[in-house]
């Protein structure tokens, strides 16, 4: 394994880490803590130091989860997690330091910790950004002991540029991949200005960039993938990093062209976020052991060619840029 600094944070992550989006299963499955358990284990088994979770994953499961192993393990691992999605509605109104303090400090009671290392505002609405009074609380936590850090996950570049501007916010949680390259524009350079850590999510566009979907694959109705592909319940770019399906499927094919010798394209597409310094970590989920653990073939394989990287980029300006590249 190789390890990156996190920013201000001052922590050595491992470059491929672990999302717990689905560590208890399959989306849209009853939560299972013997499946989240074997995931966990494989992965730290292999090297992984750093997990992300949130309070609302599993409805809680997987944050309790987390803790119980955390505890279970002698080793050092960094948690993180979330707070803000369990606000209804969802509007900047709702974000309030009373209401923020209480989810903190019942995300600590469920993963039975007395520090997180790292709490990160779950892509709450633009508004929030512009609100001084919801980022001092944390200075104030973090006085209390209850955090170590303070970090935001976002939907778009310009609220990661907002964000960073606050000199308590030490890390960016932001979608990117071959499908997802606007932040690589602007927001890389100026999170690198900054010492500001770059964690990256949904880097295999939810699944898209593995190859193995067609027209014909189907999804559970659990699954965001099935309900959510117009952003019907969140963010449509959660969901195959907002690519229309049909469009996304055709892109991925000419990527198999670009890299015939790979079956499965994960840790091509995986090596090519890596290639970017201002990335501190990748977190892709895993629904099984084994997803875990394959996700870190991409630390085995050579960088990409200048000339691969041009025909990424050429795929991506021909297919996908026209779709999202404005939107986040």
């Amino acid at each position: 394994m190789n390890y990156r600094r996190l920013g201000k944070t001052g922590f050595d992550i491992s470059e491929i880490s672990l999302g717990t989006w689905q560590v208890g299963g399959k989306w849209g499955d009853d939560f299972s803590h013997d499946n989240a358990e074997k995931i966990l284990h494989a992965a730290v088994d292999a090297g992984i130091n750093f997990i992300d979770t949130a309070d609302v994953y599993g409805a809680g499961e997987s944050e309790k989860a987390v803790g119980k192993f955390v505890k279970s393990r002698s080793e050092r691992i960094y948690v993180a997690t979330k707070c803000g999605r369990q606000l209804s509605p969802h509007v900047s109104e709702a974000y309030q330091p009373a209401v923020l303090r209480k989810f903190v400090e019942d995300s600590l009671q469920n993963m039975g910790l007395e520090t997180l290392d790292l709490i990160q505002l779950h892509c709450p609405p633009t508004e929030v950004y512009y609100r001084p009074e919801i980022f001092e609380l944390f200075d104030r936590l973090k006085d209390e002991g209850k955090i170590l850090n303070l970090g935001i996950s976002v939907e778009k570049v310009e609220e990661a540029l907002k964000g960073i501007e606050y000199e308590n916010v030490t890390t960016v949680q932001i979608i990117f991949n071959m499908f997802r390259q606007r932040p690589a524009e602007l927001f890389f350079e100026q999170a690198q200005k900054r010492n500001v850590g770059v964690i990256v999510r949904v880097p295999l566009a939810s699944g898209l960039l593995t190859g193995k979907f067609s027209k014909s694959s189907s999804f559970t109705e659990g699954d965001h993938r099935f309900f959510n592909r117009n952003g019907e319940r969140f963010d449509k770019g959660e969901t195959f990093s907002g690519i229309d399906y049909e469009t996304g499927l055709a892109a991925v094919e000419e990527l198999k062209g670009v890299f015939p010798a790979y079956a499965n394209l994960a840790p091509v597409a995986l090596r090519w976020i890596l290639q970017f310094a201002a990335v501190s970590t990748i977190i892709p989920g895993a629904s099984n052991p084994e997803q875990a653990t394959a996700n870190l073939e991409a630390l085995r394989i050579p960088n990409l060619s200048a000339e691969q990287c041009a025909a990424v980029n050429g795929i991506y300006e021909k297919y996908i840029k026209p779709q999202v590249h404005h939107l986040w």
